[in-house]
């Protein structure tokens, strides 16, 4: 009789390594020598006993202990090597590659209500209608229940019949290798009944597929990526289960002349140089209309100004946002000749305030580089 191998030389880990670290290498070994990845190959389906032999043991902390005090021998007596119940775990280890809750006693038979599934919509709308709301109408393509049938699958009068296969339990059970494998039923599919006289509407399926138009109101101050949840507005569910949910995603369009952040709004507005010498009243489009600006004596090219509450109306929240305002100065590149002279004269009146403001910054500079 072979001497059995070190546990932890089994699972190609260090005495002290972790119960993470454990669980790591006993699912890496359990993919690699699994016996649906090695069909016929006993060396296979022995090292894939050891190493659940090996894992049963040292994923307990009171079995782990006793072994790395007593070793092998402190094994015999309460512990037969190989434990069954290991496949317990399958689950969480190795679910994502075998599907385990199947295999190992799961079944996929389903004769309960199933939620239907959730439906995205995606609805594009105009900045103005984000920030008013609106009402609209869409169509959407849906699964529903079938009313000829009634969502059975069967023609009126029928009714499914036990599956002949799986005798109704929706999975079949057969050896492989040294342990049981439970799987669904290939004949109905994991159902556990078969329908022989299928709905001619549906064909057996319980549902068909429609149309429905939904009038939607979307509410004032949605912004880009913004869902709406509607329930019940998704896929009918099966075997009477309530329907999924319908998510409206908002997809709001570039506007050219404002851009949003949060529930404020920005523009930029060109002025005259003469407006923003000697100051002026100016036309600014908001939302809802021009609103007048009162622009001072020597407003500057950048300055910001702030409209309140001419913003976006707060989602599901009190209040608004309010519109920041631009002001860029525009210089003119073609003057006339009684242009030209006017700038002249006025460059002649400010030449000493232009001498000024060149000496600040020479002085400025050489602060700087010394």
């Amino acid at each position: 009789m072979n001497q059995k191998r070190d546990y932890y030389e089994v699972l190609g880990v260090s005495r002290d390594t972790s119960d993470q670290e454990i669980k790591s290498a006993y699912r890496r070994l359990a993919v690699k020598y699994h016996p649906d990845k090695n069909p016929g190959s006993k060396e296979a389906e022995e090292k894939f006993k050891e190493a659940a032999e090996a894992y049963s043991v040292l994923s307990d902390p009171e079995k782990r202990a006793r072994y790395d005090r007593f070793g092998h021998s402190g094994m015999q007596g309460g512990f037969s090597g190989f434990d069954p119940a290991i496949f317990s775990d399958f689950g969480d280890i190795l679910g994502d590659f075998f599907g385990f809750g199947d295999l190992f006693g799961g079944s996929r038979r389903r004769h309960g209500p199933e939620r239907g599934a959730d439906l995205r919509y995606d609805l594009k709308i105009s900045f103005r209608d984000a920030a008013f709301g609106l009402k609209t109408k869409i169509k959407i393509p849906r699964q529903e229940t079938c009313s000829a049938c009634g969502g059975s699958g069967a023609t009126k009068g029928k009714s499914a019949v036990t599956c002949p296969t799986c005798k109704g339990a929706g999975q079949v059970r057969y050896q492989q290798g040294f342990f049981s494998i439970s799987r669904a039923c290939h004949q109905c599919n994991g159902e556990g009944r078969i329908i022989r006289d299928p709905c001619d509407a549906c064909h057996g399926r319980g549902l068909v597929r429609k149309e429905r138009v939904l009038e939607l109101k979307i509410p004032a101050g949605v912004d880009n990526g913004s869902r709406l949840r509607i329930q019940g507005e998704g896929e009918a569910g099966g075997r009477g289960g309530p329907a999924g949910d319908l998510y409206v995603v908002i997809l709001v369009e570039e506007h050219p002349f404002f851009q949003r952040q949060g529930n404020n709004i920005y523009c930029q507005i060109p002025i005259g140089i003469t407006q923003a010498v000697l100051g002026a009243d100016v036309a600014v489009p908001t939302l809802e209309g021009e609103e007048k600006l009162k622009l001072p004596e020597g407003t500057q090219g950048g300055t910001v100004f702030r409209l309140r509450n001419k913003g976006i109306v707060s989602l599901n929240e009190r209040g608004r946002g309010d519109q920041f305002v631009t002001v860029n100065v525009v210089i003119p590149s073609n003057l006339s000749r009684e242009q030209r002279q006017l700038y002249e004269s006025l460059a002649s009146l400010n030449k000493d305030d232009e001498s000024s403001h060149e000496r600040n910054i020479f002085e400025k500079v050489k602060d700087i580089f010394g």
